[in-house]
C-alpha cells in the first residue's frame, strides 16, 4: 500500500509539472502576439513611446511634480482606457486607492510620472487583466490608459 501511495504522488507532481509547463509556454507566445500588436499601433499612431523592461509602453505626456507614488501610496486618479482599435472601454473620474490596488500596468506606468502629471500607458494583456475574461474585456486584451495622478496621498 505504501508503494502505491508513493506511486501516485509521484505521478500527481509529474502530471501538475507538465501542466506548469504547458501554462508557463502559452504566456511568451501572448507576449510575442502582444508585442507586434503594440509595435504596429504605435507606427499606425506615430506615438513617440518608450519600453519599460516589463514590456509596457508608456508616453510622459506631463511629467507632473517631483513627488512619485510607491505602491504602498494612496493616489487619486482619473483615467481613459480603450482597445488598440480605439474603442472606448470607460472613464473613471477622480478614483482614489492603493496603487497596488490597480491592474499591474498601472502599477509600473504611474510611478514614472509626478502629482499632477500625465501619462499614456499601452499595456500588455499580463498586465492588464491577462488571459480570462474579465468585466466584459476579453482575455488576452492589450489596452492603452491615458493617466492623471490627480494626488499622492502621504506615504
Amino acid at each position: 500500500m505504501k508503494k502505491h501511495l508513493i506511486l501516485f504522488s509521484l505521478l500527481l507532481i509529474g502530471l501538475a509539472a507538465c501542466k506548469k509547463i504547458q501554462s508557463d509556454s502559452i504566456i511568451p507566445k501572448q507576449a510575442a502576439v502582444d508585442e507586434q500588436k503594440i509595435q504596429d499601433y504605435i507606427k499606425a499612431n506615430n506615438i513617440s513611446a518608450q519600453r519599460d523592461p516589463s514590456g509596457i509602453y508608456y508616453q510622459i505626456i506631463l511629467p507632473g511634480d517631483t513627488a512619485r507614488a510607491k505602491l504602498e501610496s494612496t493616489v487619486k486618479l482619473t483615467y481613459t482606457y480603450k482597445y488598440l482599435n480605439g474603442i472606448l472601454i470607460g472613464t473613471v473620474d477622480g478614483v482614489l486607492g492603493r496603487l497596488n490596488t490597480f491592474v499591474p500596468g498601472l502599477q509600473k506606468g504611474i510611478p514614472k510620472i509626478g502629482d499632477n502629471g500625465r501619462i499614456l500607458l499601452i499595456v500588455p494583456s499580463a498586465y492588464a487583466y491577462g488571459t480570462a475574461t474579465q468585466n466584459g474585456i476579453p482575455g488576452n486584451s492589450v489596452l492603452v490608459y491615458t493617466v492623471d495622478l490627480n494626488g499622492i496621498a502621504a506615504q
